[in-house]
């Protein structure tokens, strides 16, 4: 039977002799990020669907939601609204689902006009479509890029709408030049890397 220290110096041996055969090798550059893979949901609407770009989204220095945008090859930025692709939001905080909806109906004011009636319909919509999230959850947007919007919790469809000009106004939120978001924006669109 093994002393205790026997036993230790055999053990310590097992982790050093790794060690002491990498020590020799050549220094490698750093990896680079691996791009998460592409949400399931994106495949009917963005086949071959490819990381454009993400970013983080901060509320006073906390952060809320990390953005993914997801396109096909190709994607032309100043004509996002008539083209397929999919908005990727993984939540780091709580948030109610209402408070985004309106926040949403808010910042699509800044992206175009359009009525009150036209903004209750839309607010009711988004309603139904973002649920309460917590840290960790994920929602998505999917558009192909002629006007249908379906919306997803966690991989679970919550809603969708038949509207081109919700979709270019919601998807504006993030990608047009009037976001409240320019930072981000560029992020999302390769244009911070």
């Amino acid at each position: 039977m093994a002393t205790p220290r026997r036993a230790a110096l055999v053990t310590l041996a097992a982790f050093a002799l790794p060690a002491m055969t990498t020590t020799h090798a050549q220094p490698t550059a750093p990896a680079a990020p691996v791009a998460p893979p592409a949400p399931a949901e994106l495949q009917p609407v963005v086949p071959q669907a490819q990381l454009r770009g993400s970013g983080v989204l901060r509320f006073f220095g906390l952060r809320v939601y990390e953005a993914r945008l997801w396109v096909k090859p190709g994607f032309e930025p100043a004509d996002y609204a008539r083209q397929p692709l999919g908005l990727e939001l993984s939540y780091d905080r709580k948030l109610e689902g209402a408070a985004i909806a309106e926040r949403s109906v808010a910042e699509m004011r800044r992206v175009g006009k359009f009525e009150d009636a036209q903004a209750a319909r839309w607010l009711a919509l988004m309603k139904q479509a973002f649920p309460d999230v917590v840290p960790g959850d994920r929602l998505l947007g999917l558009h192909d890029g002629g006007g249908d919007v379906r919306f997803f919790h966690n991989g679970r469809q919550t809603a969708s709408v038949s509207d081109a000009e919700y979709a270019r106004l919601f998807f504006g939120i993030w990608l047009s030049p009037q976001t409240s978001a320019p930072a981000l924006r560029d992020a999302l669109l390769g244009a911070a890397r």
